[in-house]
Order: C-alpha cells, then sequence, then structure tokens
C-alpha cells in the first residue's frame, strides 16, 4: 500500500522485486503508486484503486523466469478493466513476448533492464490518452460522440474536414456560395454554418427547397406579391428574398428553378433589388445568397436548361460534398450518436450498438446519405428489444458498393484501401490504437508506422 494521495492518478506496480518495486514508487511521485507482486494481490489492488494504467513484469511468481503467470495476469486485467492502459515489461524473448503481449490488447511493451526515463514518458503517454478515452466516453454518454465541426455536424473524415475549412474561409467572404452534393449530405446543415459563420449571423437565415414548390407558386414564394395582385392575395405579403433582408437566403434544389423565374432571380443578384408581384417600385434588398443542388448544373447549362450567367452568379465559391460513402468512418461515428440521441427519447433501455451492428453500418454502401443513416438508427432504437442495436434491428438489405472508381496503380489502390481500413479501425475502436491494431490484424508498432507513413491522427 502506499499513502493517500487522492487527487493524483493512479499507478499500479505489477513487480515481484521488491528493490525494484521501491526505485519504481521513488520515481512516479507525480503518481500515487499501488503495489502488486504477483496476480493475486495485482487483482485485488486493480478491484480497489482502478488504476488507469499498469506497469506489469511478465516474470511473476509462480513463474518468475518464464512469462505464463504474466501473460494471464495481463488478461484478467484487460477482462476486469479493458479500458486500462497495460504497460507490460520483460528480458524473456523480447521480441516475441512483445508481440503476444500486443496481441493480447497491452498498450505498449518495454524490454528489461528497464530505462526510467523511457519507462516514464510511456507511463505519461498512457495516462495522456487514457484521459482523452475517458473523455470521449462521457460526451458520447451525453449524445456528443464523434467530432464536432462547424458546431453541429459529426465527422472524423478528413473529406469532411476539409469541407469545413472551406466553409469557415469563405463565410467571412461576402459571395454567393454553392453546395454541390448528393441528397442526405447534409447541405442545409452547410448552408447554416455559412450563415452563422459569417457577419450576417445576427441576420435571419430562410431557407426553401425550390422542387417542394409548384412552378406557379415559387415567383411568389421568392419575391412576395402587393395585395390584389391576383385572386386571393388579400394582403402585402414579402417574399423569402426579402425575408432574409441582412442575412441569409438558401435556395435548395436551386436547379429546379424554371428558366423564367431564372432571369428575374439573376435581375436580383445583378442589381440587388426586386419587385414584388403586382409591384411597380424596386425594393433594394441586401440578402446572401446560398444555394445547394444534387443535379449537374454543368450538364443543364450545355442543354439550355440553366442559364450560363446566373450559374457564374450564384457559383462564385462551389463546395463539393462527400457522400457518406466516401467519408471512411463517419457512418459508425454518425451510428453510434443516432443511437444515443434516440434512446434518450425513444428507448431509453438502448445503451448503444452490438459488434454485429457497426459493422453492418460500416460495410453498408448508404445511397441515402446521412438522412438514411439517420432513419435507420430511428427506427432500430424503437425496434430494439435488448440493451444493444443489433444488425437484425437496423435491417439494412444487402451491401451495395460505393461506386467508387479504383484507382489503376497498384501502389494507389493499396494506399487507398489501407487509409480507408486504418480510419474505419479507428473509428470503430474508439481511437484505440491497441484495439484497432488488434482488428486490422497488424502490431501495434506497424499500425504507428502506417499513421506516420500515411499522415493519418489517431
Amino acid at each position: 500500500m502506499t499513502d493517500l494521495q487522492p487527487d493524483l492518478p493512479v499507478l499500479l506496480v505489477v513487480e515481484d522485486d521488491e528493490g525494484l518495486q521501491r526505485q519504481l514508487k521513488w520515481a512516479y511521485d507525480g503518481y500515487r503508486v499501488v503495489l502488486a507482486g504477483d496476480q493475486a494481490s495485482a487483482l485485488e489492488m486493480l478491484r480497489l484503486h482502478e488504476p488507469a494504467v499498469v506497469t506489469l513484469d511478465l516474470g511473476l511468481p509462480p513463474d518468475p523466469d518464464g512469462t505464463s503467470e504474466g501473460f494471464a495476469t495481463l488478461t484478467e486485467i484487460l477482462s476486469l478493466k479493458p479500458d486500462c492502459k497495460v504497460i507490460v515489461a520483460s528480458g524473456h524473448g523480447a521480441r516475441e513476448s512483445a508481440l503476444k503481449a500486443i496481441a493480447l490488447g497491452a498498450y505498449d511493451f518495454y524490454r528489461k533492464p528497464l530505462d526510467i526515463d523511457d519507462l516514464g514518458l510511456i507511463v505519461a503517454r498512457a495516462f495522456h490518452l487514457h484521459g482523452i478515452e475517458s473523455e470521449n466516453r462521457r460526451l458520447e454518454a451525453e449524445g456528443g460522440s464523434g467530432t464536432a465541426v462547424l458546431g453541429t455536424m459529426i465527422s472524423g473524415a478528413p473529406e469532411m474536414l476539409k469541407v469545413a475549412r472551406t466553409i469557415e474561409r469563405v463565410a467571412s467572404a461576402d459571395v454567393s456560395v454553392m453546395l454541390l452534393g448528393a441528397s442526405g449530405t447534409g447541405k442545409e446543415l452547410l448552408a447554416r454554418a455559412v450563415h452563422e459563420k459569417s457577419p450576417r449571423a445576427s441576420g435571419t437565415f430562410v431557407a426553401i427547397n425550390c422542387a417542394a414548390i409548384p412552378e406557379n407558386l415559387l415567383e411568389a414564394e421568392l419575391f412576395g406579391y402587393e395585395r390584389g395582385a391576383f385572386t386571393g392575395a388579400v394582403k402585402t405579403v414579402p417574399g423569402k428574398i426579402e425575408q432574409a433582408q441582412g442575412g441569409t437566403l438558401f435556395l435548395d434544389e436551386v436547379g429546379d428553378i424554371p428558366l423564367p423565374l431564372q432571369v428575374k432571380l439573376l435581375r436580383f443578384l445583378q442589381e440587388r433589388v426586386i419587385e414584388r408581384i403586382g409591384g411597380r417600385q424596386p425594393i433594394a434588398v441586401d440578402t446572401r445568397i446560398v444555394c445547394a443542388t444534387h443535379q449537374d448544373l454543368d450538364a443543364m447549362t450545355a442543354d439550355g436548361r440553366f442559364r450560363e450567367d446566373l450559374y457564374y452568379r450564384l457559383a462564385e465559391i462551389v463546395v463539393a460534398i462527400p457522400s457518406l460513402a466516401e467519408r471512411a468512418g463517419d457512418a459508425v461515428l454518425l451510428a453510434r450518436h443516432f443511437a444515443n440521441r434516440f434512446a434518450r427519447d425513444l428507448n431509453p433501455r438502448v445503451a448503444g450498438l452490438s459488434p454485429d451492428a457497426l459493422a453492418a453500418v460500416d460495410s453498408y454502401a448508404w445511397p441515402g446519405n446521412v438522412r438514411e443513416l439517420e432513419n435507420r438508427l430511428k427506427r432500430a432504437v424503437i425496434m430494439a428489444d435488448g440493451k444493444l442495436v443489433t444488425a437484425e434491428d437496423l435491417d439494412l438489405p444487402g451491401n451495395r458498393g460505393s461506386g467508387e472508381p479504383a484507382p489503376i496503380n497498384l501502389r494507389a489502390a493499396r494506399e487507398v484501401a489501407d487509409r480507408r481500413a486504418i480510419r474505419q479501425a479507428l473509428t470503430r475502436t474508439e481511437n484505440n490504437i491497441s484495439g484497432a491494431a488488434k482488428l486490422l490484424g497488424i502490431s501495434r508498432p506497424t499500425l504507428y508506422d502506417l499513421l506516420k507513413q500515411y499522415q493519418l491522427t489517431a
């Protein structure tokens, strides 16, 4: 036992050499060091003090000259406290022992005779990682799983982080922004982010889906109308453009605006004035336009279905949004987020997703993108009978390929596959290096080498 220091992080040292015990206890005065000399006392201290980090000598009695007792202790520790970071030490067949220890789930390995300074760095790094993982679990329990980008979007994919950086840069510039992406990729969320991060944030954000309004009513919705302009116009009604005065107007599915109305929209963008239906007075309006579409506007322009001059007015900045299938690891992050959110409101028994559900989410192509994923998780949480949502609860159809063109160059193809697999493994294990390496079937040092080679971060 050691002096009580409740404000310090707990480090359990499992070592049968009493001299080395004293040396390690003296070296780690920044931790509350708890000592154990065999498996039984180690497990007792683990239950009593719940240490975040353990240093474990594999040569424990009754097998001090071997490793069997140490490996048995390692297995028991991780069984009782899976989040514990176990740093294993041995002088017996160091390479083989290291590989086996990492395969069993050890955080790291060091070879005896030990160097106190080197081991101290490993211990400090282990405590740091444990703290990060604990905070991530806390955020996930509160419904904040994953990485929040632009305030509301959850993503860990480099593709979406690049989009987020672009949005943050263009938000402050008073230019028209066009968002290109498939249905369900979060175009309105990104449009709101442009507004909220701009100098117009105190103004109004107004959204209109141009595809959802009949052609003969869309002009009145956008530009408004004067009293008596047509039958049923009993009062003057400002349009969406006016309603967004000083703020931002989001035109979703802008490719569905009919050609005659495109002319009127172009005039507004050129002169910044509008005329209501039935009106004669031009009205000056200071409104920023952000638009979105899933259609190929270049092809529509070539075919004469979309005005080229309007396209260039709307597309001063173009932001392409990747599909969910192109955002490696994001499906799992979002699935956890939605499961937590819906469980709170719809089925408090549900505590998360089962391994087979995570695998199903990760392998499915999600043609309907984030919207489809959200709807699937909502249904699954409602239908779940147990504490975990299963693959059966998700009721996904047969997996479909993403349609992603494969690189012809073999090295490039391998790099694409490696990057995707690594990001998926890190997401599935919540950035646990040991767990990700085990999932990938490689050693922890190999994973570190790959992370460095491909400039990925855990």
